[in-house]
């Protein structure tokens, strides 16, 4: 059964796309004003471009627009290039940027594309760590390189290996794939099923030498966005790579559950407290929402699961553009992302991956769910 407002408001995101891809003309969307809809672009990608072309993506999913199709297929091609970066981000670029594409279109071309990102990922696989570490040109962070881990390299990253292993036969793909899953457990997420984002580690054997933060308030403290990256990660690594990998994104969606009863919007940091000074975060909620819709696919007993993920949809409804009769604003736009409060860097923005994951959700509210077992 559809329910009318999810169809208005994917109908509001597909003007958005094809609002944003006339403003971007090649480059890819980074964040967003949430007065003008002007977006702020990069040129090759950043880690953020994947997002625009699964975006595309799941558009034609939802509306059967060949026209989206192309588009996302268009953006893929812009990938490419990227292949080879010293970045673990590049798991985001690519699962989401063609692999995304390849799964929902069917486009051959973005299947060779997601491929080539894979491979680029294996080269980087630190065998002794048994790691995909930072690289020296992981955007956006400090304190990067060889001896670098952060949660946010595991989404994408773990299923696109594990989806190349499959869709090629090698082995050595889901090797990658597993263990730097695992090594992420071990880095990054704590006893009490809380995350800390980032950490060191040695580069001979993987052992965690400290644990620090790139975007959340400290180490100590669970910035919100890393908290659903890993509920995302470790739901994409028990469909993709092991089944094995289930225990632990049931205990990472259980203390996200503990902490959002009333299922609202989520602050930037669970440490910082709420308060109309405390900026909140539409695309860590987002994150999480996708990530409990894939959970409910997984252990379809726990139904907790999908109407907690509903309860997510719906408070960011009311941050989706128009918010009324009188708000003329460009329609689709997912207000109330923050960046990055650390640097005090886009703190009230529509970004890109929170457009990506709000519409994922719809789709799959929305009874549109038989192409989307991403």
């Amino acid at each position: 059964m559809t329910n009318s407002r999810y169809t208005a408001a994917i109908e509001a995101m597909l003007e958005r796309i094809d609002s944003t891809a006339k403003q971007t003309d090649g480059t890819f969307p980074h964040y967003g004003d949430i007065e003008s809809g002007e977006w702020t672009t990069t040129a090759d990608g950043n880690w953020t471009g994947g997002f625009w072309g699964g975006l595309a993506a799941l558009g034609f999913a939802a509306s059967g627009d060949k026209r989206l199709a192309h588009l996302a297929d268009d953006i893929t091609a812009q990938i490419l290039p990227r292949q080879n970066s010293d970045t673990a981000f590049r798991g985001f670029l690519f699962w989401y940027g063609a692999a995304v594409n390849h799964l929902v279109t069917g486009s051959d071309d973005a299947a060779q594309t997601a491929l080539a990102g894979a491979h680029g990922l294996l080269t980087s696989f630190n065998d002794r760590a048994g790691i995909i570490p930072l690289g020296a040109e992981a955007e956006e962070a400090e304190a990067v390189g060889e001896g670098a881990a952060n949660i946010d390299a595991v989404p994408g990253t773990v299923a696109l290996l594990s989806w190349a292993s499959a869709h090629t036969g090698d082995p050595r793909f889901l090797d990658a794939a597993i263990r730097h899953a695992q090594r992420h457990i071990e880095l990054c997420i704590r006893t009490d099923g809380s995350v800390c984002q980032s950490a060191r580690f040695d580069t001979s054997n993987g052992a965690l030498l400290d644990r620090y933060t790139h975007k959340g308030m400290n180490a100590d403290s669970t910035w919100g966005r890393a908290q659903a990256w890993a509920m995302v990660a470790y739901a994409q690594a028990a469909q993709w790579a092991s089944p094995s990998f289930l225990p632990t994104a049931v205990r990472l969606a259980e203390w996200w559950l503990d902490r959002t009863p009333n299922g609202g919007v989520v602050s930037w940091d669970f440490d910082a407290g709420t308060g109309p000074d405390v900026p909140i975060d539409t695309s860590a909620t987002a994150i999480a929402a996708a990530a409990l819709l894939k959970l409910d696919r997984l252990v379809p007993e726990r139904t907790d699961f999908r109407d907690r993920a509903v309860a997510h949809v719906e408070a960011l409804l009311d941050h989706l553009t128009p918010t009324g009769p009188h708000d003329s604003r460009p329609a689709g736009i997912l207000m109330d992302g923050c960046f990055d409060k650390r640097r005090d860097f886009a703190t009230r923005n529509e970004l890109i991956w929170g457009d990506y994951f709000l519409l994922e959700c719809l789709i799959n509210l929305n009874n549109r769910s038989d192409t989307l077992k991403l």
